[in-house]
C-alpha cells in the first residue's frame, strides 16, 4: 500500500519514532503578532499520542 504523500510532506518522523508537525497559524495574519510569536512559530511541536497513532497508520511501512 502506498504511503499518504500529503501526510509525508506535512510531519517529520524522528529516529526514534515520534512524529512532529509545524505549529499553526503561520501562514498569514502575522503583522500583528510580535517578533516572540513569530520565532516561536518556527519550532516544531510533538504530536499526541492518539493522532501519532493514525498518522502512523496513513504512512505505513515508510519509516
Amino acid at each position: 500500500m502506498k504511503a499518504n504523500q500529503a501526510i509525508l510532506k506535512r510531519f517529520k518522523i524522528t529516529k526514534n519514532g515520534k512524529i512532529l508537525r509545524r505549529k499553526t497559524g503561520q501562514n498569514h495574519y502575522r503583522s500583528k503578532k510580535t517578533g516572540e510569536q513569530k520565532r516561536k512559530g518556527r519550532k516544531w511541536i510533538l504530536v499526541s499520542k492518539w493522532e501519532t497513532k493514525a498518522i502512523k497508520k496513513m504512512i505505513g511501512k515508510v519509516k
